[in-house]
């Protein structure tokens, strides 16, 4: 079991690595605008989550994540190269809706009006 803190730097260098390795690894087309948002490991290593953000509707989105998991194996075939660890991670992408959750929470917040504070009277 690796540390906190050792899990966070690794993950830390994931995350730069796939984000090189998905704007300039991977040339399919349909694989569209991905962003590595972040990475999680697990606590041995072995595992890592990556959440991508893509930019457009629903179906460029699931056209990025099925070219992301095509090219899982050339991905941590880079990661292995880059990356010195015992045992280079089996990586998952998974799509990050966090962007889009904000969006709607700062939609709605400006939609709710909002009303006077007590004891100061409306003009």
């Amino acid at each position: 079991m690796a540390s906190p803190m050792r899990r966070e730097r690794v993950a830390e260098q994931i995350l730069h690595e796939l984000g090189d390795i998905v704007q300039n690894g991977i040339h399919d087309p349909r694989k569209g605008w991905v962003t590595v948002v972040r990475v999680e490991m697990s606590p041995d290593l072995c595992y890592a989550r990556a959440f991508v953000s893509v930019y457009g509707d629903e179906e460029a989105k699931r056209a990025a994540l099925a070219v992301l998991e095509r090219a899982a194996r050339f991905v941590r075939g880079e990661i292995g190269r880059r990356v010195r660890l015992r045992q280079t991670p089996e990586i998952t992408f998974l799509l990050d809706q966090s962007i889009e959750q904000g969006q709607r929470i700062q939609d709605i917040l400006r939609e709710t009006p909002i009303p006077p504070p007590e004891g100061e009277e409306q003009a």
